[in-house]
C-alpha cells in the first residue's frame, strides 16, 4: 500500500528522484501513473508537485507536437544551484561596488567640508533657525483664520461671489423686463408675486 501523509517537500524530492533514477522523458499522464507506484505520491498531487519543480528550474519541459514532455537529469540540480550561486555573486559584487562608490563620495564630501569652528558655528546657526522656523509655523497655525494667506483667499472669494451676484442680478433684470414687455405686465406685480423687495438690485 502506498505511504500516506507525505509533506510537499517529500513529494518534490521523491518525484525528482523518479526522474534521476530513470533518466527518461515523461508526459504528465505517465508521471501520474508512476508517481503512486514508484514513489508513493498520490496521483492527484503529481501535477502540482511537478509544476513546482518546473518553476524552480529543477525539471525541464518542452512541447513536442501536441504533447508536453518533462525531464530532469542528476546534473541538472547542480547546474541550477551553480546558476543561482553565480547570480548571488554578481549581486554581491554590484553591492560592493555601490558601497565603495558611496564611501568614496562620503570621503570626498568630508574633504570639501573640513571640520572647523566656523563650520560648527554655521551648522549650529542653521539648526537654531530651523527650530525657530518650526516654532513660527506652529504659531501661525494657531492663528487659524488670521493667516494672511487665508485672509487673502477669502478676499478673493468675496470678490468672485460679488461679481457672480451682480451678473445674476443683471440677468434677472433683463429677464423681468423682457417678460413684462412680452406679456404687458407691471414689473411691480411680478415682484410682489415672487416676494422680491425693491432693494433686490442694490448690491454694495
Amino acid at each position: 500500500m502506498a505511504p500516506r501523509g507525505l509533506s510537499a517537500e517529500e513529494k518534490r524530492v521523491r518525484l525528482l528522484e523518479l526522474f534521476h533514477e530513470t533518466k527518461d522523458f515523461f508526459q504528465l499522464k505517465e508521471l501520474e501513473k508512476l508517481g503512486p507506484k514508484m514513489k508513493g505520491i498520490v496521483s492527484q498531487s503529481v501535477k502540482e508537485v511537478l509544476q513546482s519543480l518546473v518553476d524552480d528550474g529543477l525539471v525541464s519541459t518542452d512541447k513536442v507536437g501536441s504533447s508536453n514532455f518533462f525531464w530532469s537529469f542528476p546534473s541538472q540540480r547542480g547546474t541550477v544551484m551553480q546558476n543561482r550561486l553565480e547570480t548571488v555573486k554578481e549581486a554581491r559584487d554590484t553591492h560592493r561596488k555601490q558601497l565603495a562608490e558611496l564611501r568614496a563620495t562620503i570621503e570626498k564630501e568630508r574633504a570639501e567640508r573640513p571640520e572647523s569652528n566656523d563650520r560648527a558655528a554655521a551648522l549650529q546657526r542653521l539648526s537654531d533657525l530651523k527650530k525657530e522656523l518650526q516654532a513660527l509655523e506652529g504659531e501661525l497655525v494657531q492663528y487659524g483664520a488670521c493667516d494672511p494667506v487665508k485672509v487673502e483667499e477669502k478676499k478673493r472669494a468675496l470678490v468672485l461671489a460679488k461679481e457672480a451676484a451682480i451678473r445674476w442680478t443683471d440677468n434677472y433684470s433683463m429677464l423681468l423686463s423682457h417678460f413684462c414687455r412680452q406679456n404687458l405686465i407691471d414689473p411691480a406685480d411680478i415682484r410682489r408675486y415672487l416676494d422680491i423687495d425693491e432693494e433686490y438690485e442694490d448690491i454694495s
